[in-house]
């Protein structure tokens, strides 16, 4: 008796309600009126990094709503293809994809700046833009246009270039070069002479393997080790400049998710935040040990592009950039806002965790 009465003397006190209060939902309520899930995927099943994170989101969701929300989950190729997810959300056929919104610069090309664009913020300031700087809103906006709407749900840091069976030396080696480089960062490639060819992850392997490609890039050393490019190119060049950072994103039918309850977009939001911190930190912590695998292991060359190739891409993304902006009037109305944001919070940061870092790595001998 005195355990409850201190309790209810607690809950009240904090404002919390109890179970026989109107703020909370009872478990057997929650019981009663499960909701279907069923979420799409762009990466095959198991699939190092990329796949293992959306099953986990999918499983965390499940888990997180004491099992109200009956997830099912697809991966590439299971119920749609990667690149057909869009398609099969927007149309209500299910309920949620799991992909990099780049991937649908097609229909918009405001989508790439929701994953990552030439150029653009790193995962840091990508999510400082997303969450503090209006980035959600416009991300809003544009995929309600198509009856979407989307939360981040994961990211994988600052990319690597590619990986190449010859040196780039100039851009001129980039010339008639048929590479796998999807989003804004294909449209920099082909303004330089390449052929950007946009394949899903499952399918990059054999078209490098085969020459159907001659170069790719895919995402960092944890997530490349597993697979196994290494056999067909041994060049792998840094940094990248088509994708500096950013997110992943988990686009569900806006009227679906309109027809959800205050706690039931909670659950979903707060597993999405989850994973979009746990994906990034899993590469940032692994990233170091499976680059010196490649090199002892496997041979592979890490080289540098150097100071007039960067200086190629840049001037190739402004064209890029003048043309996305030119799409639309949304579109302009994004770039403004990503710019903007990416150079105030970049000047910062160049005096402060990049001066740190470079001063540290100095007298680390990092």
């Amino acid at each position: 008796m005195i355990r409850r009465k201190f309790l209810s003397k607690f809950t009240k006190g904090l404002g919390i309600a109890t179970a026989t209060g109107t703020g909370i939902i009872s478990a057997p309520a929650i019981a009663q009126s499960k909701k279907k899930l069923t979420i799409v995927s762009t990466w095959p099943r198991d699939f190092p990094g990329l796949g293992l994170s959306a099953q986990r989101l999918a499983q965390r969701i499940a888990d997180l709503s004491d099992g109200h929300f009956d997830v099912e989950y697809f991966a590439a190729g299971e119920r749609v293809g990667a690149f057909d997810s869009f398609d099969e959300v927007a149309s209500g056929n299910s309920q949620a994809y799991i992909a990099a919104d780049y991937y649908w610069k097609g229909k918009h090309p405001g989508f790439a700046y929701f994953t990552s664009v030439p150029f653009g913020m790193t995962s840091l300031e990508w999510n400082a833009w997303i969450k503090s700087k209006g980035g959600q809103e416009l991300w809003d906006e544009l995929s309600g246009e198509y009856g979407l709407k989307a939360f981040t749900c994961g990211g994988t840091g600052t990319q690597m270039g590619g990986w190449f069976n010859k040196d780039i030396e100039s851009a001129d080696d980039l010339k008639g070069l048929k590479m796998r480089i999807p989003g804004l960062g294909g449209d920099v490639m082909a303004k330089l002479g390449a052929s950007p060819v946009s394949l899903p992850g499952g399918q990059i392997y054999e078209n490098l393997v085969s020459g159907a490609i001659d170069a790719t890039e895919w995402v960092g050393p944890y997530n490349d080790y597993f697979m196994k490019f290494y056999e067909a190119a041994k060049y792998y060049y840094t940094p990248g400049m088509h994708e500096p950072g950013g997110g992943l994103a988990f686009g569900m039918n806006k009227e679906w998710f309109e027809g959800l309850s205050k706690w039931e977009k909670i659950v979903i939001e707060a597993a999405c935040m989850e994973e979009n911190a746990a994906q990034y930190e899993q590469a940032v912590a692994n990233n170091g040990e499976f680059l010196t695998r490649m090199m002892e292991e496997n041979g592979v060359e890490v080289r540098e592009f150097n100071d007039e190739v960067y200086d190629a891409f840049g001037e190739a993304a402004a064209e890029v950039f003048e043309e996305t902006r030119d799409h639309s009037e949304l579109a302009t109305k994004i770039d403004d806002s990503f710019q903007s944001s990416l150079r105030e919070m970049g000047a910062y940061l160049k005096i402060a965790e990049n001066g740190f870092s470079r001063q540290r790595n100095r007298v680390l001998d990092i």
